[in-house]
């Protein structure tokens, strides 16, 4: 198939900057590219081992080093899978350590100008990977298919994002705008059944010409975070809901500031049938610039703690136990490969929530606070 490259859209420009760290959805392994102190040209993979006592790095390097542009994804087996482009091919290969070496399996490639990697599937064995055409995204597996790459489904439209719906990575939700030949049409997220050559069923339809995108699910509880215009038109606001539930969606002030950008990117797991007591992580970043920090939010608090970033955090990346501690992966001079672990604050009680129709006063960005203090001291931002 042929695929053309894109620009930036507003669904890509929502997410937190690339940071080349990317983890199993088990948490057991990460990847990342990295490279040899501040040389332009020593690009590596990296492999980050999570589930034992302490994290630890093994360097994946080639014959030759990395575009930066290289992609990375982890399989919980401990291979890393790596994407590389060149001359309108999309080529893949299985990474793994050998002894003081790296082996290498290539999986084949793709024939198309771009290519996105999907988020690692709930099997940890898969990978698959987006080609957005003029009129149809493809959806390929690039992993675990058997001989080379194989093509699952065309989508109709421009599709971006990708969230797993189900464990088996069975059930994705693509964030889908309607190509020009079927009318055009505002960003709605639909579900793919891969087990049904691609079967499109819609899942945000908030209002009729709103742009509704879906950023993260939650499997255990069925919590889910959005981004949609509805509430407020030409901003785009964070929401939350139920996956299955029959409430409408909420925009509560607690998940907006002025200036800034909130992107959530971990969910508390093992919250089974409690949705409104997961723990949800965000990334923020001022438009002023600066590092960015964190916020730490519940459903069921009404507010959001905001709490300063570990030094070297691989920003927008990071994951919850099911106790609610937080790990954020960071890498400094003297820890190159660390993990930062920050308890969510106890929750408070919860406060009356305005009405949506009142004008409420307008939320702003407070310094986080130390690292250390996030646990009893976080700062807080009301509803």
């Amino acid at each position: 198939m042929t695929a053309l490259a894109t620009e930036p859209t507003p669904e890509t420009r929502a997410r937190p900057p690339h940071t080349g760290c990317v983890l199993t959805m088990d948490s057991t392994y990460a990847a990342r590219l990295a490279r040899h102190g501040a040389s332009p040209d020593s690009w590596f993979p990296e492999r980050w081992t999570l589930d034992g006592p302490e994290p630890y790095a093994v360097p994946l390097p080639g014959p030759q080093p990395e575009e930066p542009g290289t992609a990375v994804l982890p399989l919980t087996d401990g291979r890393v899978l790596i994407h590389r482009a060149a001359a309108g091919r999309q080529m893949f290969s299985l990474l793994y350590p050998t002894g003081p070496g790296t082996g290498e399996v290539p999986l084949g490639a793709v024939e198309c100008e771009e290519l996105t990697l999907l988020p690692p599937a709930p099997d940890g064995r898969c990978a698959y990977a987006l080609a957005a055409g003029e009129e149809s995204t493809a959806v390929w597996q690039v992993a675990g298919a058997g001989f080379g790459p194989e093509l699952l489904a065309e989508v109709p439209g421009r599709c971006s994002g990708g969230v797993w719906l189900s464990r088996e990575a069975r059930l994705l939700a693509l964030d889908r705008a309607p190509s020009e030949a079927d009318g055009g049409g505002p960003v709605k997220t639909v579900v793919v059944d891969l087990d049904r050559g691609g079967e499109v069923s819609p899942l945000l339809q908030i209002a009729e010409d709103s742009e509704d995108r879906l950023l993260l699910a939650d499997l255990d509880s069925g919590l889910i975070l959005l981004h949609s215009d509805a509430p407020t038109p030409g901003e785009l606001r964070l929401g939350w809901g139920v996956l299955g539930s029959t409430l409408p969606i909420r925009f509560p002030e607690s998940l907006r500031l002025a200036d800034c950008e909130l992107t959530p990117f971990a969910i508390q797991p093992g919250q089974s049938l409690m949705p409104e007591g997961c723990a949800v992580a965000l990334h923020v970043a001022s438009a002023e610039g600066g590092s960015p920090w964190l916020g730490l939010w519940r459903p069921a608090e009404g507010r959001m703690h905001q709490v300063a970033a570990p030094a070297g955090w691989l920003a927008g990346s990071g994951f919850f136990s099911r106790d609610g501690v937080l790990s954020l992966p960071y890498v400094t001079e003297d820890a190159p490969c660390g993990l930062a672990r920050i308890p969510t604050p106890e929750p408070c009680p919860r406060r009356r929530e305005p009405k949506e129709e009142s004008a409420p006063p307008e939320p702003t960005a407070t310094r986080p606070v130390p690292l250390a203090q996030a646990p009893l001291g976080g700062r807080t931002t009301d509803r």
